[in-house]
């Protein structure tokens, strides 16, 4: 692909290692958007058929599913969409083989840490951080959709050695998935997600671990709805997706849960002491903060 600051975009091949939530909705998009374009899946797991590869090509939207890396050397886009450990387990092979124009890019929700090994290979012109702020609970390409990234933001964490041509080129692809672009530094997106995404995923697991462990957990079972369900809907992610996510960003994450601890040290104060003042105005700055965030942001 030859790259113009002022090309109109144009169909692709692009390819995935791992595929599921996001990337199937970045593909189911762009297979709107450009019928007869290259979308290449590489089956990383190894498995000898893979559901969500499986169900995507069936569907028509992978023009391809390949088991040998190299199948990938002629991307012109490549997104990285595997557990944030898998993806950076990955770059060694793939500097070997991707070509020199080829833009890569991951989807994880941490930076920090891809790009410090991004680095370590000398692959900074060529990489793009991303993170699209997007998603449900639900994982794998069944549950992807060509509308996910619509109105969210999409987090682009570029070094000072990216190709300038190369950002402006991933900006308007992610502008065609109707998303919007937002350029920020891997270490300020890395706290600012621990404390909006992160943390409450903890929470919510650690929350819905308290009540499963329960002598009354089947009770508590059928009486859960509202709220319960709702503050803990994110429990249901993937496993494996917030391992790495704790591991890669645990210096954010540790700091943040024991501010949280401090929090609920003051609560329970509160609550042993009577002090009504202060468990109202605890409530009522939550409320304000909280209504003050944009309904499209609100989930």
């Amino acid at each position: 692909m030859v790259f113009s600051m002022s090309m109109k975009f144009m169909s692709q091949r692009i390819g995935f290692i791992g595929f599921g939530l996001i990337g199937g909705s970045i593909a189911r998009k762009r297979r709107k958007l450009y019928p007869s374009e290259e979308l290449i899946a590489y089956n990383y797991r190894k498995t000898i058929k893979n559901p969500n590869l499986e169900e995507a090509f069936t569907d028509g939207v992978l023009s391809k599913i390949e088991t040998n890396l190299e199948a990938l050397s002629e991307c012109d886009i490549l997104f990285l969409c595997a557990p944030v450990l898998t993806n950076i387990q990955y770059l060694e092979k793939l500097k070997q083989i991707i070509k020199p124009d080829c833009i890569l890019t991951d989807v994880g929700s941490v930076k920090k840490s891809i790009q410090d090994a991004i680095e370590s290979l000398g692959m900074e012109r060529q990489f793009i951080g991303g993170h699209p702020m997007a998603g449900t609970e639900k994982a794998g390409y069944h549950y992807s959709s060509e509308t996910l990234m619509k109105n969210a933001y999409y987090i682009l964490t570029p070094s000072n050695a990216s190709n300038p041509v190369m950002i402006e080129t991933l900006k308007k692809f992610i502008e065609e998935l109707e998303a919007i672009p937002i350029l920020m530094k891997p270490t300020i997106h890395d706290e600012a997600v621990a404390a909006i995404s992160h943390i409450p995923h903890v929470a919510a697991a650690a929350l819905v671990n308290l009540v499963g462990s329960q002598g009354q957990a089947d009770l508590m079972r059928q009486l859960s709805a509202g709220g319960f369900k709702d503050i803990t809907r994110v429990a249901s992610s993937s496993s494996e997706m917030w391992q790495n996510i704790c591991l890669s960003n645990k210096g954010s994450i540790i700091k943040f849960l024991q501010q949280l601890q401090v929090s609920f040290g003051e609560v329970i104060t509160m609550l042993e002491h009577n002090d009504s003042d202060g468990i109202y105005r605890f409530f009522a700055e939550a409320k304000k903060f909280r209504d003050s965030i944009p309904d499209s942001q609100k989930s």
